[in-house]
């Protein structure tokens, strides 16, 4: 079950929400993991009882490191993260050793090893990365474990960030797990639809439409391609990536809003971003900060030689493409932008302030162009051909055919994506984003805030042009099952 599909939007949420609001308040968390269980087994039926057991054991085992001493508190946190990292190697990485093993042992000539392929449970990245950040922040004592096992279950498959983040610290939302009612106001709950609507609305008029001419392109021989096609198609990938990704965690933070909780926000106009080093600090944000948290920091960090800080720089985010995706053009993915964000710290920021903000901004976003081949590609051998045929201008020589809705709405995108380059807009989308100013009929531009007015006016047009595109529409990828 995904956020933008009809079962999902009529059903599933409007019976969750009533249910919510009806139910007392000291029951809500178990009516939200029950909830989010169905949630979960919907898609997933087969992993439900793995999942739930690998939650129920942390639970008790973060109770020890609370209890425990200096000395044992270590060796039971990395008992749990090593548990917790051992799953998701398993479950995500397995098939991509063995398949790899078995490419070495062809070579040789020597048979295969025998071995059933394992399915990925949905959303083991996110959910990992969530259980890892309760135990360190429990080991660090930033935070004392909760008391009740179905707080912390619930704080673990929250269906709102279950599948696709945003990631969730746990002392960012511990007491809200506990006590949120000051935060479950008639307020929040209309703003938190009014910001689900939105990112429905980016997933579903502006990613899906992108995607449909995307997946074309990517289908197509890479080789064969002409540079318009190449360019074509990556360029409207990153414009899909990121109205798709941003649309989810835009609907997961309304979603959580709705039911009391304020969850990080997780994008920041990445394509304006000055550099590499910027980009990261715009794009999947809650992913960057774990990184930061949870690796970088216990590496070493800053603290360390120069040559050893850029190694952990460049380890950080070779890791952080292997998280992404069990294969060699994601690892390759990883290790470009680490490259980059080691590159700015020795040279690159200087010359990139140098040339001015439009020309960094453009080589930037021309940098994650080249990545987000490596990101959408089926495999590293698919990713190199498809780079080749866009820088070398040969191949297909056939005009670019484009639908003129797919160029309406790339522009649109275009537009909506780098506008916040411009003075004063980046204020403005916040106010849009966040201003409850309660009075009714103003809009951004009148100094006024986005008022309830205008913004239940949008939210319902809105949602119903998304509800008629899903309808109308057969195609509505989900990009995340391959995390």
């Amino acid at each position: 079950m995904v956020f933008s599909s009809i079962l999902f939007l009529l059903y599933f949420l409007p019976v969750f929400l009533i249910i919510y609001y009806l139910l007392p308040y000291k029951i809500r968390n178990l009516w939200v993991l029950t909830a989010s269980i169905l949630f979960y087994a919907w898609g997933a039926p087969d992993f439900i009882i793995i999942v739930v057991g690998s939650i129920i054991a942390d639970f008790y085992l973060v109770k020890y490191i609370h209890l425990a001493g200096r000395t044992g508190k270590r060796w039971l946190t990395g008992i749990s993260v090593i548990v917790n990292v051992g799953l998701l190697a398993y479950f995500k990485y397995a098939n991509f050793f063995i398949d790899n093993v078995n490419d070495l042992l062809g070579q040789f000539g020597s048979s295969p090893v025998q071995w059933t392929a394992i399915a990925l449970p949905i959303g083991i990245s996110f959910f990992t990365f969530q259980k890892i950040t309760y135990t360190v922040d429990v080991y660090r004592n930033v935070h004392a474990p909760l008391n009740r096992i179905v707080d912390y279950a619930m704080y673990i498959l929250m269906f709102p960030h279950l599948i696709a983040g945003p990631i969730v610290r746990f002392n960012l939302v511990a007491d809200q797990i506990e006590d949120r009612r000051y935060n479950e106001t008639v307020e929040n709950r209309l703003n938190g639809f009014y910001r689900f609507v939105i990112g429905l609305s980016k997933k579903v008029l502006i990613a899906n439409v992108l995607g449909a001419e995307v997946d074309r392109i990517f289908a197509m021989d890479a080789a064969s391609l002409g540079a318009g096609q190449a360019w074509t198609g990556i360029v409207a990938y990153a414009f899909q990536i990121y109205f798709d990704f941003s649309g989810y965690s835009d609907m997961a933070i309304g979603l959580a809003l709705m039911i009391g909780f304020n969850f990080p926000e997780n994008f920041n106009n990445p394509y304006i971003s000055q550099s590499i080093t910027e980009f990261w600090r715009r794009w999947h944000i809650t992913l960057g900060r774990f990184m930061r948290e949870y690796l970088y920091i216990p590496l070493g960090g800053n603290r360390v030689s120069t040559a050893r800080m850029y190694f952990n720089l460049w380890i950080v985010f070779f890791l952080s493409g292997l998280w992404h995706g069990a294969a060699w053009n994601f690892l390759a993915w990883g290790a470009f932008h680490g490259l980059f964000l080691v590159a700015d710290r020795l040279f690159l920021l200087k010359f990139l302030e140098k040339i001015g903000k439009i020309p960094a901004m453009l080589f930037t976003f021309f940098v994650s162009l080249i990545g987000w081949v490596l990101f959408r590609a089926e495999n590293l051998v698919y990713a190199i051909n498809y780079l080749k045929s866009m820088f070398s201008f040969s191949g297909n020589s056939e005009p670019v055919e484009l639908d003129r809705k797919f160029i309406i709405i790339l522009i649109i995108a275009v537009i909506f994506s780098f506008m916040g380059a411009i003075k004063g807009v980046e204020e403005w989308q916040t106010k849009v984003l966040k201003d409850t100013n309660p009075f009714p009929f103003s809009f951004p531009l009148s100094g006024g805030g986005l008022g309830w007015g205008s913004k239940i006016g949008f939210t319902v047009i809105f949602f119903l042009f998304s509800l008629a595109a899903i309808i109308s529409s057969g195609f509505n990828p989900f990009i995340y099952f391959r995390f």
